[in-house]
């Protein structure tokens, strides 16, 4: 009779610890007013050409916005499947 008691303990401890992680604790976020905690963003073509060039050839002036948009129009163009077969 012991081994029965003690396989009906253990399955009922089991079942207990199985339901107590089922529980959620509450994940609150505390902001704080006027104040941004967060990675403040630099524009995309103040970043260096070099950096975020591993799939494509053009290339941009740092702090340039026109030749960065005139990197991603012809990086554009590039993908384009009709433009590329013409």
């Amino acid at each position: 009779m012991a081994p029965r008691k003690l396989i009906a303990a253990a399955l009922a401890a089991a079942a207990a610890l199985g339901l107590a992680a089922c529980g959620e604790t509450p994940q609150v976020t505390v902001y704080k007013q006027g104040k941004y905690q967060g990675k403040p963003d630099t524009k995309p073509w103040d970043n260096d050409p070099k950096a975020n060039n591993v799939y494509t050839t053009s290339a941009w002036t740092k702090g340039d916005k026109t030749s960065w948009e005139r990197a991603v129009n012809t990086r554009a163009l590039a993908q384009n499947e009709y433009t590329r077969t013409e």
